[in-house]
């Protein structure tokens, strides 16, 4: 039977594939499956039915993304993954293709899926739509079997399943509605008794604020939810650095070369909950956000309302910084964590009526802080800065709680005290050399700095919060509050812009300073939005839009070529730095298992502890023995120059032979012409008999060279 249907399968793709093509069809088909400016042309739709379509547009934009979101990451990627169905060329050898030839499986095709969800959403919502959508979604599905890359059954199953899993969200949708809307939405829900029906009765009275901080708490489950099950789909490989710390939580101590110890035991406890998987690595990161989240919504419903509160909870999730550290599990997330717990307790301590309890929270929020990330122990300061600007605030100083909180932050230094006291103070000697501690003085990076952080905090929001920073000061710094607010993030920030005149400032640097800059800003335009709403809304609301789509493109840069309709250059790929990681271990470990039919054990050298982690990461055999009998290591040095200085080398391999290999960016077009290789560092020459250039490999990634790897075969360890 199933042999049956898929000869009338490819009966029928040879039909359409071959016997219908012609010089129009040629044309007009790719034009049809991808359109130039395509995706681009959709979101400028959505965007205006949101903006102009009322209750109803924004009910159908919301089904609609929804629907490609969950279907795509959950259903189609799922499905082709585990049908793993070849694209119909690699069967038919002449058939006639017309795009690229995908490396991806067949089985469902993600575009019918897409274009049908679509369609039955647009008929849900906007009957007459069905007219031009559904034959739309037709010839779309037709010309995906007429581009030669999917049978007729991949595009009628995903036509069938883009439409159910589009009633499924719809359906969904509303069941929520009716089980949520009469007990956490009154007023709402009687204004909008259905999400199927969407008539507003404009006769009830508006929304209580208490409305506003329940759809905040929806809010931060939907996002909690979509972000488990984006890292659930495994789009994204490890970064360097979340490889490097997977190690870390392999080898617990009291703190290592370059960062304290809480991001190794966070990583050994996701790992222990989910294995050593990218979602074990990551799984905290969006539960620390969601934390992250309830907290700045609490906060600032009890001190501004619910509506602000949802806004600034709106504002932290369409900034592009922030969202990364919603993904990636690094020491960020749990640096912005506890400089927000403790900021937040901070201001309950800082009241007249303040306990030595509210005071010890700080403290061990601090000092937690400051076991994620050193910067966080800079939160001190922007306590000296709020006690020297605002005199009521003092008067704490006369009472034990901010001294027992020192102790508590003293208590939590211990651990990395006793560890660098142990080694010569390495991880001072390394944080002076990141920062240029002691160096001259050379051409400012003020400009790279601002553009970094517009650009990562969102050109509106960065705007938005440096103007209300500078227009409080400038108006006398009389609410507590935003006097407040700006001492426990302005200080941070101005740190690192009056640096950046002397050295260059990573970005991520200020992470903790975002949450209380966000929260001045809105304390600060809230007093404003009455007289200047017509100004401001619309400006909030395409930041918030852009930002939507800023962080979208970042979790898929896909969209973002189909936006521009061309490809992406590897280069400018905002995920590079999380793809090919896989394939290059496979490249290191090729070249180990054809040295080792040589006789002599081979084991693995890497240039960079990045890289080496990497592989240690995504190598099978390297990953099974990290912990006990590692097969991976960072080149022998006679100086620490990271982690793996302190943990077992491999000069006792006598007579063992090695691959070393080091991570080549991509090639200008100088070294294109001019191609050269640069010797191996002198400790490996000196280390083997023989070393011999096995030459460079690229690296593919989704048919991209997305970096390349320089491999040398190493004999015979003295």
């Amino acid at each position: 039977m199933l042999d049956w249907l898929h000869q009338a399968d490819v009966a029928v793709f040879r039909w359409i594939n071959l016997s219908l093509a012609n010089g129009l069809g040629d044309w007009l088909m790719p034009r049809v499956s991808d359109p130039p400016y395509g995706v681009a042309v959709a979101v400028a739709l959505l965007a205006w039915l949101a903006w102009k379509g009322g209750a109803r547009g924004r009910l159908c934009v919301a089904a609609i993304l929804l629907s490609l979101v969950l279907g795509n990451w959950l259903v189609v990627d799922t499905l082709k993954h585990a049908l793993a169905r070849p694209r119909p060329f690699h069967e038919i050898l002449e058939a006639h293709v017309l795009t690229g030839r995908a490396d991806s499986f067949s089985m469902p095709s993600s575009h019918a899926a897409n274009w049908f969800s679509a369609a039955l959403v647009g008929f849900v919502y906007y009957r007459r739509s069905i007219y031009w959508l559904l034959p739309m979604a037709t010839l779309v599905a037709f010309s995906r079997v007429a581009n030669g890359v999917h049978y007729p059954s991949d595009v009628l199953a995903g036509a069938v399943i883009g439409a159910g899993y589009a009633a499924a969200v719809i359906w969904l949708m509303e069941a929520l509605w009716q089980w949520l809307g009469p007990r956490w939405f009154t007023n709402w829900w009687r204004r909008l008794p259905s999400l199927l029906q969407p008539n507003v009765r404009r006769d009830i009275a508006p929304a209580d604020e208490g409305q506003w901080l329940r759809l905040g708490y929806a809010l931060v489950a939907l996002m909690f939810g979509l972000r488990l099950a984006f890292l659930a789909v495994g789009r994204l490989e490890l970064s360097e650095d979340e490889a490097y710390q997977w190690i870390w939580s392999k080898h617990l101590a009291l703190s290592y070369y370059s960062k304290p110890p809480l991001i190794a035991c966070t990583q050994f406890l996701g790992t222990h909950l989910w294995g050593d998987s990218e979602f074990g690595v990551r799984f905290f990161s969006p539960v620390i956000t969601a934390l992250i989240s309830l907290l700045l919504l609490r906060f600032m419903n009890r001190l501004a309302g619910g509506r602000a509160a949802l806004a600034l909870l709106l504002i932290c999730s369409t900034t592009p910084l922030l969202a990364l550290g919603s993904v990636l599990m690094t020491i960020d997330p749990l640096s912005v964590l506890f400089w927000t717990a403790a900021m937040i307790m901070g201001w309950r301590a800082a009241q007249p009526e303040g306990r030595t309890r509210d005071w010890l929270w700080v403290g061990l929020w601090i000092g937690l802080g400051f076991l994620s990330k050193y910067t966080n122990l800079f939160q001190l300061v922007c306590w000296v800065v709020f006690f020297a600007l605002w005199a009521p605030a003092r008067a704490h100083l006369r009472r034990r709680g901010p001294w027992l909180a020192l102790l508590v932050i003293a208590i939590c230094l211990t651990p990395v005290l006793v560890w660098n006291a142990q080694r010569g103070w390495i991880t001072v000697k390394h944080v002076a050399s990141d920062g240029h501690i002691g160096q001259a003085w050379t051409r400012p990076f003020v400009g790279d700095f601002l553009l970094a952080e517009g650009g990562l905090l969102h050109p509106v929001y960065f705007v938005g919060a440096i103007w209300a920073a500078v227009a409080f000061w400038r108006q006398g710094r009389r609410d507590p509050l935003q006097l407040f607010l700006f001492s426990m993030g302005m200080p941070l920030f101005l740190l690192y812009f009056f640096w950046s005149w002397h050295s260059r400032v990573f970005p991520n640097w200020i992470a903790p300073a975002v949450t209380p800059m966000f929260c001045l800003m809105v304390v600060y335009w809230r007093a404003r939005w009455t007289a200047h709403a017509r100004i401001l809304r619309p400006i909030l609301a395409t930041g918030m839009g852009v930002g939507a789509l800023a962080v979208v493109l970042f979790h898929d840069p896909h969209l973002l070529e189909k936006l521009i309709s061309r490809p992406l250059p590897a280069k400018f790929d905002p995920l590079g730095r999380v793809h090919g990681w896989k394939e290059l271990a496979g490249i290191v470990g090729a070249a180990r298992t054809k040295l080792a039919a040589e006789g002599p054990p081979v084991f693995l050298i890497g240039e960079h502890y990045g890289i080496t982690s990497q592989v240690t990461f995504y190598l099978p055999e390297a990953k099974e023995r990290v912990q006990t009998d590692p097969l991976v290591f960072f080149y022998a040095t006679a100086t620490p120059q990271n982690q793996f200085f302190y943990w077992p080398n491999y000069l006792d391999r006598h007579g063992q032979n090695a691959i070393f290999f080091r991570r080549l960016g991509l090639p200008s077009e100088s070294e294109l012409k001019n191609p050269h290789s640069d010797p191996p560092p002198p400790e490996i020459t000196r280390q083997f008999e023989s070393v011999q250039n096995l030459g460079i490999r690229n690296v593919v990634h989704d048919g991209k060279v997305v970096r390349r790897v320089e491999l040398f075969a190493c004999h015979h360890l003295h």
